[in-house]
């Protein structure tokens, strides 16, 4: 069974220890960032530090001046680890240890350049963008994704890849102090709240049959009772109750226009990826299997994805949904977390039925204790 465990380059980088401490937890292969949002994050047992704060979506690796030559969205550079190509020099390390490497790229979400360029941002029902979220429907983000894809995937070394956010996002960010939880939205309201209502997006909502005059003011009326303290409608399938508030026609039409974008958004990404690695190169997406959901594991339509991409990347409770939907032979990998103050379970560690690999969430930031945990949970897995 193949398990990797996702890394950042600052948790090699300056640790000699690293790939050591990797190659002991009983994988052989490591999930690296190449190009990453802004966080702020623990390093537990690095020698030189315990906080590294990425300010902002960064790739790390010096990227290619000719690719982005005039093009307005373009990777920023990062600052916080030392040395110009922080990816290649944890990955050699860590190949010196004898693990792989896989790159693992961000692309939907990327605060600094929705910030930026707010036209490319999500904007919901009320007009308000998420800077954090950039909408997958316009062709502006499509060509940067591709772009950024080829490049932060196909790095030296890399036999594959994970995408995360490689489709829609939303509403739910973890931004830096939140106080959206006020009023509890469910399912239903996160995906109302994540509409987009950008001039890319309206013009989807009336090619597939929407006024998004309509669909904007059915929204902002389904979404009224939530915020007066209301509970989500019960009963019946998410799909289900999202169209009983909106009308089978409009909720249809959103549906449809959501699905098409992200799904031509995820194929022009791969394909963009494929054509820069050839043959034998893992191509993964971090995924939900229901359509309609947004996130960093965005909502796919798995039999179609599947046509071009060779595996997904789920959350653990998820993969017996993705299961019946998967060709045989594709890649299953279920993401489990083994850091218990994350509320993770390193004792726990499980092949889900259904799923053909392990991922790790996350290396860099477990404890002594949570590795060693999930190290002996590995071996009892065989």
């Amino acid at each position: 069974m193949r398990s990797s465990a996702f890394l950042y380059p600052w948790d090699v980088v300056g640790d000699p220890g690293a790939p050591r401490r990797l190659a002991a937890l009983g994988v052989r292969q490591a999930t690296l960032a190449a190009a990453y949002h802004s966080t702020r994050a623990l390093t537990p047992r690095h020698p030189g530090t315990r906080i590294v704060t990425a300010r902002h979506s960064a790739v790390y690796y010096r990227p290619g001046p000719a690719r982005w030559r005039g093009r307005a969205l373009r990777p920023y550079e990062q600052d916080w680890v030392p040395g110009d190509e922080p990816f290649e020099a944890a990955r050699s390390a860590l190949a010196a240890a004898g693990i792989d490497v896989h790159s693992w790229v961000v692309l939907a979400h990327n605060s600094r350049l929705g910030g930026e360029h707010p036209r490319i941002a999500v904007r919901n029902a009320y007009g308000e963008r998420y800077p954090w979220a950039l909408c997958v429907a316009q062709p502006e983000v499509a060509e940067y994704a591709a772009l950024l894809a080829a490049e932060a995937a196909v790095r030296p070394g890399a036999g594959g890849v994970e995408l995360e956010s490689c489709g829609w996002y939303g509403l739910a960010h973890l931004h830096a102090h939140d106080k959206i939880a006020g009023v509890p939205l469910g399912p239903v309201g996160q995906y109302l709240m994540s509409l987009c209502f950008c001039p890319a997006c309206e013009r989807g909502y009336a090619a597939a049959g929407a006024g998004p005059a309509e669909l904007r003011a059915a929204v902002r009326a389904a979404l009224e009772p939530l915020w007066r303290g209301g509970a989500e409608p019960s009963g019946g399938s998410e799909r289900e109750r999202i169209a009983a508030l909106l009308g089978e026609g409009l909720a249809g039409a959103a549906l449809a226009h959501r699905t098409a974008a992200a799904y031509a958004f995820q194929r022009t990404v791969v394909e963009a990826v494929r054509a820069a690695a050839g043959l034998g190169f893992r191509i993964l997406l971090h995924a939900d299997p229901v359509a309609h959901h947004s996130g960093p594991n965005c909502g796919v339509e798995v039999a179609r994805v599947m046509e071009f991409a060779d595996g997904l990347v789920v959350p653990a409770p998820l993969v017996s949904g993705a299961a019946a939907l998967m060709p045989a032979g594709a890649v299953l990998a279920a993401n489990l977390g083994i850091v218990a103050g994350a509320g993770g379970d390193p004792a726990g560690l499980h092949l889900p039925e259904g799923a053909t690999e392990l991922r790790l969430y996350h290396a860099g930031l477990a404890s002594d204790e949570d590795l060693r945990k999930a190290a002996a949970a590995l071996r009892a897995l065989g």
